[in-house]
């Protein structure tokens, strides 16, 4: 089907002497309202009704979608009335201020029609319609045919707020949600992921510059230490590695003359056999003690990549031989352990996944982000704990650190059709929970709502809110302290 389009003189980029200013009426036309959204953008707009032949304003207002709700404040906007096959148009290609786009149209014809919105943002494109829109043939029609709106009780807080602060909103729907026990835990090393560096000799134990520094990264044969015999004479580093190298070219010649003899039948093979043997073993002490000692000392080295631990000794310190030197893990594999009280063990095999939030942190991770599985869960308790242990392996992201203590929630039974929003709805009062409902684009309730199981992201309700209602996500306690206040900022918006 194709359209005509009577293109309208574009949009004046001036801002009016008072951008703040209402005109809520032309010979007592009330404007409309409304509100819309896209998977990218909500539209709010308000414009007088559309009369034949009378120039209609409009403030449309564009917030675009995400984490966080922005105004859009670059970009080109286009309105479009479509009444049959016949249209008009106008394009605003700057906001008059963050994300208020000044249009206006003149009808030309009375009828029935929808208004379209194209939007051009900086890296998308986007559009939305507003079906059933009527044109009146005169002014007297229009307001014979006003609904006197009401707010009640609503709560006012404009666009321009919530552009200012970190808000945003959440469409309620119903989706599959899981039980959820919580409980505490801790993040350990992998197993395989952690490796002891302990001492080969006996020795005073010296120090390699910084990567004996605890979170110093590693690559395998990175040097940490080197243990040295120093005055002492017993066991001393130096003294084994001239013993050794003097019994391997001892064990060497022997070997070597034995081979000559060997021949001429003044040696026996049994005994060429001893001598050959004696050498194999010299040369293989011989050469252990080589590949680590230079200079008087025996270096230590990391035997895999990663980072350094723990440090176990202090620089100086005498040690024996396989005594212990430092940690160096991987860390790329962690252990989420989950203690997990006797009484729900029966729940045990349902359990797939959790999330956890570490002590003294608000950040939510989720095992099945982490590639996580279930690796094991006790099935039995010992006379040192009551619980029984559930392990998790998950990949680490950087920011989880081995030994700290996690909150738990682990999903295990699927509740289906649950209505959900996000923790960060909730408003506490006294120990009653509070949600903001957005019943128009600035315009708010505040509700009780009733509340089932959460899993440290998200909230099971179980009354209070409907579905397909919008609940205020981020910045609910902005509406909150506006409301308290008593005090609003003037309107931003002209018609």
């Amino acid at each position: 089907m194709m359209f005509l389009f009577v293109l309208v003189l574009s949009a004046c980029k001036e801002n009016t002497a008072d951008e703040h200013a209402h005109d809520h009426g032309h010979q007592g036309l009330e404007p409309l309202a409304y509100t819309l959204y896209s998977e990218k953008i909500e539209l709010f707009v308000e414009f007088k009704p559309l009369v034949k032949g009378i120039e209609s304003k409009f403030a449309a207002h564009f917030t675009i979608l995400g984490e966080y709700f922005i105004p859009l404040t670059e970009g080109k906007v286009t309105v479009s009335l479509i009444i049959g096959e016949k249209g008009i148009r106008q394009s605003s290609d700057q906001a008059s201020s963050p994300g208020i786009f000044r249009l206006s149209l003149s009808p030309t014809a009375a009828g029935k029609g929808k208004l379209v919105f194209d939007i051009e943002g900086p890296d998308f494109i986007d559009q939305i319609v507003i079906d059933n829109i009527t044109v009146y043939e005169n002014e007297h029609d229009a307001i014979q045919d006003q609904v006197e709106s009401t707010t009640g009780s609503d709560i006012s807080y404009l666009k321009e707020q919530a552009w200012k602060v970190e808000f945003a909103n959440s469409l309620v729907t119903k989706q599959s949600f899981h039980e959820v026990l919580k409980t505490d835990g801790q993040i350990l090393s992998a197993p395989g992921d952690e490796m002891f560096v302990t001492a080969n000799s006996s020795g005073n134990v010296l120090f390699s510059g910084n990567n004996t520094i605890i979170g110093t990264e590693l690559n395998a044969g990175s040097q940490l230490f080197s243990i040295s015999g120093g005055n002492i004479s017993e066991d001393n580093v130096e003294s084994k590695y001239k013993s050794a190298k003097i019994n391997y070219e001892k064990a060497k010649a022997d070997y070597e003359r034995a081979g000559i003899l060997v021949k001429e039948k003044i040696v026996s093979e049994k005994d060429f056999l001893n001598y050959k043997t004696a050498f194999e073993n010299a040369q293989i002490v011989f050469s252990s003690l080589s590949e680590s000692y230079a200079g008087k000392a025996q270096i230590i080295s990391s035997p895999m990549s990663g980072f350094v631990k723990n440090i176990l000794v202090t620089e100086g310190q005498y040690v024996e031989a396989g005594t212990p030197l430092a940690v160096i893990s991987k860390n790329q594999k962690l252990i989420l352990q989950a203690n997990i009280s006797q009484r729900y063990f029966n729940k045990l095999p349902a359990i797939e996944s959790a999330n956890f939030r570490l002590s003294g942190s608000s950040e939510i991770f989720d095992t099945k982000s982490l590639n996580g599985k279930l690796i094991s869960f006790g099935k039995s308790v010992s006379a040192q704990s009551p619980f029984i242990p559930l392990s998790f392996e998950i990949n680490n992201v950087g920011s989880i650190i081995p030994g700290s203590v996690a909150e738990v929630f682990l999903k295990t039974s699927p509740i289906n059709d649950a209505l959900v929003i996000p923790v960060s709805a909730l408003i506490e009062e006294q120990g009653v929970f509070f949600v903001y409902v957005q019943t128009g684009a600035e315009s708010f309730q505040k509700r009780e709502v009733k509340l089932g199981m959460d899993d440290g992201m998200n909230v099971h309700l179980l009354s209070g809110v409907q579905e397909g209602e919008r609940v205020v996500s981020k910045g609910a306690n902005q509406i909150k302290l506006s409301s308290a206040s008593g005090s609003l900022p003037a309107h931003g918006h002209e018609h």
